[in-house]
């Protein structure tokens, strides 16, 4: 169980995120056209997977914004954009934004398995049952690379680290 805080106050996650190494947890979320997608989706393909609480956050659209402009130097790599947010919202927001360089996939209806076995979902405080601020980087053969548990839920990734581990 990761330990995180959301502006100072406790808050605890269901798990850890998959361990360097490892293969990535298969997951099945919705795309903003409402089509179903999955790991399987993007095998072959190098993976930013941004996870956060909501779009409707000012940390969590930053994130987007910030995660879009990297993706046009991200050759290699595709960049999710992933929370528990309706499609719609993702659409909208990306629509509103002129976010054109990242993938959208909401949690909506997974049943809480990507955020279970992504070892990331909130368990507790106002935000229970979202997903935490995490970056998970998948390789092209589906092995994790390099996580990021984002330690207190208004802050943004490292996004440096991000880069340096697509190197």
């Amino acid at each position: 169980m990761a330990k995180i805080t959301l502006k100072g106050n406790p808050i605890n996650t269901v798990g850890n995120l998959p361990e360097v190494g490892a293969k990535a947890p298969c997951f099945k979320l919705t795309a903003t056209d409402l089509s179903e997608k999955s790991l399987k989706d993007f095998a072959g393909s190098k993976l930013v997977l941004n996870i956060f609480p909501s779009l409707d956050t000012p940390t969590c659209a930053a994130s987007v914004r910030r995660f879009n402009q990297l993706a046009t130097e991200l050759n290699d790599a595709k960049v999710l954009a992933i929370s528990k947010d309706l499609p719609f919202a993702h659409a909208r927001f990306c629509s509103s934004e002129g976010i054109e360089n990242v993938i959208d996939l909401s949690g909506f209806k997974c049943s809480g398995s990507f955020g279970k076995d992504y070892g990331l979902e909130i368990v507790d405080g106002p935000l229970a049952e979202l997903f935490s601020r995490a970056v998970v980087v998948v390789d092209e053969e589906g092995k994790v690379i390099y996580t990021q548990q984002v330690p207190e839920i208004v802050d943004e990734p490292n996004y440096d680290e991000v880069l340096a581990a697509l190197k």
